[in-house]
């Protein structure tokens, strides 16, 4: 996939790969959606390249790439993964993993002299992964090179980034969404195209979460309370219909997504600074119920109607009391 918001990260990139000392840890910064992944593969793959040794057409499938991500949950997840078998993933990326990569960090790379580590995402490092990680950047094996991708940087260790060099993905403009849209195949009706935008705020995974999940209808529910309220709970039980009684995790995930991108863009556009301030501590709050959920399996019912809460909330906490 062409990503139209990687032409500086690339010439960052191959300006410092060109020189004599390429720095060794890297982060790849910027929200979900933005192909950070797709990035650190292709650069992951121009790095372990030397000229006259056929190379893996797919870098995922090369030997001297190593990609670290969400493991099975437990043994039992780990047993169904082995036979090839439906599993559920962990949460965060485990010590043990981060123990067998150094494993193999202690043998020479299989078709070259250089070997790159992927950590995606570096954001849910356990605090155990994370020490254990730092060791490798403070002392890394001659020819290997890290790269942590995060969508929020401020959550890895203080002594991570200090080690590291950052490149940063900027969001994507409406144009390029709509275009990459186009190209995938989505939806071209105008007022899906157009929640999709809004919703997405930069984001081509949120955009497409957004058209696959056909939730045109569930933004107009959202925005309607966030401008008028619901004194009769009328909005709040059409916000539970629209999520449906059953939704799988991509569908409360596009949800999420949805309410928190639409509070942050009336949040930009008024100039109230109590609304502003509501929509902020609202927004703030749906992250937080976003992450418990999964966690705490919430009825998905009573969710969606907390959601629709949080929305009637920041527009009654922004208006000006009486008198």
């Amino acid at each position: 996939m062409d990503w139209p918001n990687h032409e500086g990260a690339w010439r960052e990139w191959r300006s410092a790969s060109s020189g004599s000392r390429m720095h060794h840890g890297w982060i790849l910064a910027g929200k979900k959606g933005l192909g950070k992944h797709d990035f650190a593969l292709a650069a992951a793959a121009e790095l372990v390249a030397e000229a006259g040794v056929p190379q893996p057409s797919d870098p995922a499938n090369h030997p001297d790439i190593l990609t670290l991500t969400y493991g099975p949950k437990d043994d039992k997840a780990e047993k169904a993964a082995a036979d090839g078998k439906p599993h559920e993933l962990a949460r965060s990326i485990r010590v043990k993993q981060i123990r067998a990569m150094q494993r193999r960090l202690t043998t020479r790379p299989t078709l070259g002299s250089r070997r790159v580590v992927i950590i995606d995402p570096a954001d849910d490092l356990e605090r155990a992964s994370a020490n254990a990680l730092l060791k490798s950047l403070e002392e890394p094996p001659p020819g290997t090179f890290f790269l942590l991708v995060t969508h929020s940087p401020a959550r890895l260790l203080p002594t991570i980034r200090s080690r590291c060099r950052v490149l940063r993905f900027p969001p994507l403009s409406d144009a390029q969404l709509s275009a990459m849209l186009d190209a995938a195949g989505a939806s071209s009706d105008p007022e899906a195209r157009a929640g999709a935008l809004k919703a997405a705020e930069g984001s081509f995974g949120a955009a497409m979460r957004f058209a696959q999940q056909d939730l045109g209808s569930l933004a107009r529910a959202m925005e309607t309370l966030l401008a008028q309220g619901d004194n009769a709970m009328a909005g709040r039980g059409e916000l539970v219909r629209l999520i449906g009684p059953r939704p799988d995790r991509e569908r409360i995930q596009a949800t999420f997504d949805l309410a928190q991108a639409l509070v942050a863009a009336r949040a930009r556009e008024t100039a109230s600074n109590p609304e502003r301030g509501a929509l902020v501590e609202a927004h703030a709050k749906l992250v937080r119920l976003a992450g418990e959920a999964p966690v705490h399996n919430y009825d998905t019912g009573l969710l969606a109607l907390e959601i629709g809460t949080l929305l009637v909330g920041a527009r009654a906490a922004s208006e000006p009391a009486d008198g």
